[in-house]
């Protein structure tokens, strides 16, 4: 492929156990859906080149650059608090690694390429539109300022996939600042094999927490670092009412990005209980229990790295520290959506408290409160204006510059449900339309358009509830 991607295998080089070479299933008439002209553009990448007919065989897994075969990785995890030794790349391959024109490394993965020996019984493919949910969340997210993984490209690939109903397949090109998970470290751990384990961590020090090799306890710091990353991740999702559905630990990255996209959703009006999945009957991943499920996880990474560390106590110690670090970026970033001139978590404690008994929409409030509109919102005005009277003196004094501030901050547009899903149905039968108007939207979230007023409501009244399924 002239003029494409010079990848690299550094992690496949780095820990060979933790990987297997394989070849992706032919697609047998491939064509391009979706490219991310701006991100290929930051990554190095000619848009035209991927565009081109050899470009759009390597976005769907048939035509790899040569000297770098690429490879499903094996992990393990706990999903919905079961044990799972044995996971992997079930319908995913590692295409290789780019570095950026910055320096940066990142991941080249497709997904829907086909069964894997981790596939466990499944088919291997992907639908279009999961895989056209999967970008519009990671734009909508990267928008945000949230750390996610993103979408390069959806491909058709002119195969049909069974589900309940034949429906055109898709590859999904996923960019990641790696695909290292908790899941990844517990695998190495449950081997046995101390020297897979610390290749691993070394590994990770290098690609995400650089500063921990020359610590006097590298592996302690690594755990501190992913800590941090995590705490400061759940909190950004908390500020915008995302609920990511399958938190379990090999859904939960080294990196701190938002991976796996599956049955994801945006809360509307808030419920700390709110959940999606169709599988989450418990509420073990429901919004309000995000905060929580991150520590769980994080717990089981610091048993994974015991080994290395050395020291329980001191792994112990940095896990307490979690709960306070998340609080702490969650009152700070609070506090911007307030407008306030200083924190205060009781403040926003007590307006998540107050928004959930009167049913408020998380999203629009806070659009609401810097135009001075947010009381028409509730019925019991009274709760709400002691609530108002208790902000109110805490906020600078240039009011004007307090509501500019908060709409710097305080998204218009969100990937509300019922307009996804309607998108999706239309990319399904072959209208994009939709998918491009919500990207459009998506990609300068703060500022209000002329025209859009429906894409920054909540779902009409009567809508049946949102469901989402592990389909991506």
């Amino acid at each position: 492929m002239t003029g494409g991607p010079q990848l690299d295998d550094s992690y496949a080089r780095a820990v060979p156990e933790l990987s297997l070479p394989w070849t992706a299933v032919r697609a047998p008439a491939p064509r391009l859906l979706l490219l991310n002209d701006a991100l290929a553009t930051g990554l190095g990448l000619d848009p035209a080149t991927l565009r081109a007919p050899d470009g759009v065989a390597l976005l769907v897994g048939n035509g790899p650059p040569g000297g770098v075969r690429p490879v499903a990785q094996v992990y393990a995890g706990h999903q919905w608090g079961v044990w799972k030794p044995r996971l992997g790349d079930g319908r995913a391959l590692l295409l290789g690694e780019l570095v950026d024109p910055g320096g940066q490394r990142h991941d080249l993965h497709l997904k829907g390429t086909g069964p894997t020996p981790f596939a466990r019984g499944y088919d291997g493919m992907a639908a279009i539109g999961p895989m056209v949910r999967e970008y519009l969340m990671g734009e909508a997210m990267h928008a945000l300022g949230v750390p996610t993984t993103r979408a390069l490209a959806v491909t058709a690939t002119g195969a049909q996939v069974q589900r309940d109903t034949p429906l055109p397949g898709a590859v999904l090109c996923r960019v990641a600042a790696s695909h290292l998970r908790i899941g990844t470290v517990q695998y190495a751990a449950a081997t046995g094999d101390r020297d897979l384990l610390r290749a691993l961590a070394d590994h990770a020090i290098a690609r995400h927490h650089p500063a921990a090799a020359d610590a006097a306890q590298p592996y302690l710091e690594l755990f501190r670092g992913v800590v941090d990353a995590q705490a400061s991740l759940v909190a950004r999702w908390m500020l915008i009412g995302f609920v990511h559905g399958v938190l379990s630990t090999d859904n939960t990255t080294l990196s701190g990005e938002t991976i796996d996209y599956g049955p994801c959703a945006f809360m509307d009006a808030v419920d700390p209980a709110t959940v999606f999945s169709s599988l989450d009957t418990t509420g073990r991943y429901a919004y309000g229990a995000q905060p929580d499920i991150v520590g769980w996880n994080l717990a089981r990474l610091g048993e994974s790295l015991a080994p290395l560390i050395g020291d329980d106590a001191a792994v112990h110690d940095v896990l307490a520290g979690y709960p306070a670090a998340h609080r702490r970026y969650w009152t700070a970033g609070m506090a911007a959506k307030l407008g306030l001139a200083r924190e205060d978590e009781q403040l926003g404690t007590d307006l998540m408290e107050l928004l959930h008994a009167q049913r408020i929409d998380f999203t629009s409030f806070f659009r609401a409160l810097s135009a001075g509109t947010a009381r028409d919102l509730f019925l019991d005005r009274a709760a709400f204006d002691a609530w108002a009277a208790r902000r109110d003196a805490l906020l600078p004094a240039d009011r004007a510059a307090v509501a500019r501030a908060m709409d710097r901050v305080n998204p218009v547009y969100v990937p509300r449900n019922h307009l996804v899903d309607a998108a999706l149905d239309a990319a399904g039968q072959g209208d994009l339309g939709p998918v491009h108007e919500l990207l459009a939207l998506f990609a300068a979230p703060y500022d209000e358009r002329p025209g859009r007023a429906e894409f920054a409501r909540p779902a009409p009244g009567g809508t049946a509830p949102h469901v989402t399924y592990c389909g991506t």
